[in-house]
């Protein structure tokens, strides 16, 4: 099983959560975060007064999935969250040694 945590723009969220649930992705968690990297900010206009925005807003996703679905997981969210311009954000990759549901006590791929 695979974790994959992918930080996107937060307009694409919709678009990426449909893909995903057309390949067979059943679920997710979503957070709301700030960040900067090669982006590094920028500056607004507010009330006549410019201020820098040092980190900008972005959506994390977090979805574990068996091994056999992680290309198709990744290759989905590449092809909806590419806009090709700066800030795209990107996608970690990561083992995950179990899975419990706390409700019925099933793990590993039957928990998820």
């Amino acid at each position: 099983m695979k974790k994959i945590e992918a930080i996107i723009k937060p307009f694409k969220l919709d678009d990426v959560r449909e893909s995903l649930s057309d390949i067979g992705i059943t679920g997710m968690t979503v957070t709301e975060v700030k960040g900067f990297g090669r982006q590094k900010g920028h500056t607004e206009l507010y009330r006549g007064a410019e201020y820098a925005i040092d980190f900008m807003p972005k959506v994390k996703l977090e979805i574990v999935v068996s091994d056999d679905l992680v290309d198709n997981c990744v290759e989905a969210i590449i092809e909806t969250a590419q806009t090709g311009k700066i800030g795209d954000g990107k996608i970690f990759i990561s083992d995950i040694e179990r899975v419990i549901r706390i409700r019925t006590g099933e793990e590993n791929e039957e928990a998820i």
